[in-house]
């Protein structure tokens, strides 16, 4: 795979889909005691903060006492084998599943408490699965205005000059008339990444976004996730692609056995790791050439 993403040059501030969201479209989400306050995780830098989470089924237990921040800006990989977590981990933030101990907190507010709508914490985490889901009898630009539509009640002309804006952003505002089987595998996942940001996240989570794709399709999704992470979006990243963890994250988290086994910048972990469980993965992803 060729290099990722153009300029590591310093990001754009206050720049990307992430800015210019007020702090009060969290307000819906976090969950109020009876005086009326909310509980805090105290996240301080950190736009996302997960407090020992736990995730089972049945005897399976696939988050074990997990803890990790992600800060405001950063696109931060999440490594491991297959089964360490990663993808159910980015469930549980989305609220897809439900935590059965642990907190995850939202610039400060925690999404887990029972009382907090899913619904409205989905409109500010926006996350891109491995498949496309798709509408295929719909247009490109039907698909991504289908939610701000039907579920936010945004008009059609204003959902359709979002929308098109965001296919631009895309590289994909000549494909809005388009049905999906009429694009690539690569085309139709820039279509899923546009139809999730089109509602202005707070933080996006990416999970395997290139594992259904060619090989040949997958640098043109990666360059735009470097390009979302130059344009200051909050981000976490599972990922089989190591270069595009080493490259283009700010932090790279490797996940073994439901658990944090160790994280730091993309050059400790890839030349220096510490952890056991972190050098043999490595040593197989080098003795693959993955690396």
């Amino acid at each position: 795979m060729s290099e990722v993403g153009g300029s590591q040059g310093r990001r754009r501030e206050a720049a990307g889909p992430a800015s210019g969201v007020p702090s009060e479209q969290l307000d819906t989400v976090s969950g109020a005691n009876e005086s009326g306050t909310v509980s805090d995780g105290g996240a301080g830098a950190a736009l996302l903060r997960i407090s020992h989470l736990r995730k089972a089924y049945g005897s399976n237990v696939v988050l074990r006492d997990l803890s990790l921040d992600v800060p405001d800006h950063q696109c931060v990989a999440l490594i491991g084998a297959s089964g360490s977590g990663k993808s159910t981990l980015l469930r549980c933030i989305n609220l897809l599943e439900v935590v059965e101990d642990g907190q995850v907190f939202l610039q400060g507010k925690d999404i887990t408490d029972p009382r907090v709508d899913g619904d409205t914490v989905r409109t500010t985490v926006g996350i891109v699965f491995q498949s496309f889901n798709l509408f295929p009898h719909m247009t490109v630009l039907d698909n991504i205005t289908l939610a701000p539509r039907r579920v936010h009640r945004v008009g059609r002309r204003a959902a359709e000059a979002d929308g098109m804006a965001m296919l631009e952003r895309v590289g994909l505002a000549d494909k809005a008339s388009a049905k999906p089987d009429e694009l690539s595998g690569g085309q139709q996942q820039r279509v899923a990444i546009a139809r999730a940001l089109v509602g202005k996240p707070l933080l996006m989570l990416f999970d395997e976004v290139t594992s259904a794709l060619d090989p040949e399709l997958v640098g043109e999704v990666l360059d735009l996730l470097a390009e979302l992470r130059e344009d200051g979006m909050t981000m976490l990243v599972a990922t089989h692609e190591m270069s595009f963890a080493r490259q283009v994250a700010d932090r790279v988290v490797f996940l073994a056995d439901g658990e944090v086994a160790e994280e730091g910048s993309p050059q400790q972990i890839f030349d220096g790791p510490t952890d056991p469980r972190t050098q043999r993965f490595l040593r197989r992803i080098l003795d693959g050439g993955r690396l």
